[in-house]
């Protein structure tokens, strides 16, 4: 449910390039929002990012209609009638019973007991089928394990419960009922990371074909990668992004004065000369210092330098605010953000442009933070404070899209468009929202309209690299490989230092041609161009996994983990990280590996 960013990175953008939860879900995991991984099922894509990667490959044999959720929840063996120690022989000419037809009597009452609710008698059958049973008949002893796994699963003895299958599995290693029964009983303990290799093993014994495990599955990387990101991103270290992702991350706003170019905006001379400029920098003013900072790109400077005009109190105070809560949240740090923002919006007195920009963003932030109500309070009062600004519109547009509102989202880049009708960005964006519209509708002729939407786009704007891109996200659900592919290298030509780029080029390369070398070659161009582009990484371990290299593909993850600027999207490669660690874990203990490219 998310807005296919190539990595124009306004907070905003950047969330829609991660899953977002359903509106009204708080963040809380109740929502129906579809994973990026589910996301990519839908549209049909071969190379599929997001949490629980490991199990994509076979997640339509399991939506095409897995087995139920009522398996495994009786105790196996033959519905034999003879009852426990009844000697009774199996046919003629037996003269007297085994020990294992004796301890197969003892499980088959148990297994009475166990239908009729008597779950502790039936606890003393199996424990007798375990005494009774020859050490040697390995299958059947783990049955009668994990028979007496079930009898304690009713009764919440959860420890009692691994324990036994733990036993069943070391008798039968491939032992699906057991290894998914120890699974459930790892989760009710909260020993996640052990749940997950177990729901891992079952997933590949099963060939993907089981919902219930798939769930568990998904249940538990989120769990384990919210959990960690938590800790992580507390005591992470900022990190200032690339120089070609901040100056992307500015050119998604018109109305934004700090923005502008040094004194554009604070003076009405805005056409001063250099000599005059530099006097005013004289001024001791720490914003100003900030601004020719920006122009230098010596991005590391600005947040010093705003905060000596703020504790000076100076003439640039609200814009020093709003410039350095803009830096934080650049960093990742939305929390330090968040009071200047505030402040900024609070001040009455200072110019519209400036409240209306910190309203933007720290409503972009809330919708990072999967906090959507609170994210369209703050673009609505942005909207009522300055209803010229057409950032307000164009940025509440790409919010109404990551919360399916694409009529709301329509309006909002119509308005855009109105009020800037050379907004490249805002039209090629609208495009995108009638054919994600008419797209999820499968209807046809909506569909050939909003592609033709794409041609005007690009026809009227031949330089809005924007809109290359998204068509050729467009092209690529339509199966338009070639076509797709030209329009990439359109943006190529027109931001050749864009990595995200040529991270959609690969990806379109594998699902075209199924061509790894050409694939990865192009992600690894991307990196190249800016080696802190996390979504690369992210990609490239995502390939790595579907090939098998799984130590090559915790690398990268661990890469892209270092380099997240948020808290949610840290929790997302987390996710991607654990089920590639998971699939090596059950490699060596099992054997079990699933297809690979």
């Amino acid at each position: 449910p998310s807005l296919p960013c190539r990595g124009r990175p306004c907070e905003l953008v950047m969330a829609a390039s991660k899953p977002v939860e359903a509106a009204g879900s708080g963040g809380g995991g109740g929502g129906s929002g579809l994973s990026r991984w589910q996301l990519a099922l839908v549209l049909g894509a071969p190379i599929l990012l997001g949490a629980g990667a490991l199990y994509l490959w076979g997640r339509r044999a399991a939506r095409r209609g897995g087995k139920g959720a009522n398996e495994r929840k009786t105790p196996e063996g033959r519905a034999s009638p003879g009852p426990c120690g009844s000697g009774q022989p199996d046919g003629p000419g037996h003269e007297e019973t085994s020990p294992l037809d004796r301890a197969q009597a003892a499980k088959n009452k148990g297994n009475k007991y166990f239908k009729a609710g008597k779950y502790e008698q039936a606890i003393e059958c199996y424990t007798e089928a375990i005494s009774l049973c020859p050490p040697e008949k390995n299958l059947d002893l783990s049955t009668f394990y994990q028979n007496r796994a079930a009898a304690y699963e009713q009764l919440q003895n959860w420890t009692e419960v691994a324990q036994d299958c733990t036993k069943a599995v070391e008798l039968n290693p491939k032992y699906v009922k057991a290894l998914f029964r120890r699974a459930k009983a790892h989760e009710k303990l909260d020993n996640k990371k052990e749940c997950l290799e177990d729901v891992t093993a079952v997933c590949i014994l099963e060939a993907f074909q089981n919902q219930q495990s798939m769930l568990l599955a998904d249940k538990v990387l989120k769990l384990l990668g919210k959990e960690k990101a938590k800790e992580k991103y507390k005591n992470r270290e900022p990190l200032m992004p690339s120089p070609q992702f901040i100056k992307s991350y500015f050119s998604s706003f018109t109305d934004d004065i700090i923005s502008q170019p040094l004194l554009k905006g604070e003076k009405s001379d805005e056409d001063k000369d250099k000599e005059g400029e530099a006097s005013e920098v004289k001024e001791n003013s720490g914003y100003l210092r900030a601004k020719q900072y920006m122009e230098e790109e010596n991005y590391d400077k600005i947040i010093s330098e705003s905060t000596k005009e703020i504790e000076a109190k100076g003439k640039y105070m609200a814009e020093a605010l709003l410039l350095r809560a803009t830096f934080y949240l650049l960093i990742g740090n939305a929390n330090a953000a968040k009071p200047d923002l505030d402040q900024v919006i609070s001040m009455e007195d200072a110019n519209v442009k400036l409240r209306a920009n910190a309203l933007i963003k720290r409503g972009s932030m809330f919708m990072q933070q999967q906090q959507p109500v609170l994210s369209t309070q703050d673009f609505n009062m942005a909207a009522d404070i300055d209803p010229q600004n057409a950032d307000v519109y164009h940025h509440r547009g790409q919010l109404k899209i990551l919360l399916d509102q694409i009529e709301e989202a329509v309006e909002d880049f119509d308005e855009c468009i109105r009020l800037r009708p050379d907004s490249a960005l805002a039209q090629a964006q609208k495009c995108f929202a009638l054919y994600r519209q008419a797209y999820t509708g499968n209807n046809p002729l909506p569909v050939q309209v909003a592609m033709k939407g794409f041609e005007d786009v690009i026809k009227k704007f031949p330089k809005c690299a924007e809109g290359y891109a998204l068509y050729a996200q467009a092209l690529t659900d339509q199966q338009q490989f070639g076509k797709a592919d030209e329009m990439y290298d359109k943006c190529i030509d027109l931001e050749p230092d864009n990595a995200t780029t040529y991270v959609h080029k690969g990806l379109l390369q594998l699902q075209w041609k199924q061509d790894l070398d050409k694939g990865l070659e192009l992600i690894s161009k991307a990196i190249e161009i800016d080696n802190k582009c996390d979504f690369a990484y992210e990609t490239m371990g995502t390939i790595e996994v579907q090939r098998g290299n799984l130590d090559k593909a915790i690398e990268m993850f661990n890469k892209a983990i270092n380099l997240a600027k948020s808290e949610m999207e840290m929790a997302h490669l987390y996710s991607l990280c654990d089920a590639a660690y998971a699939q090596t874990e059950v490699a060596k203990k099992y054997g079990l590996k699933p297809p690979t490219l």
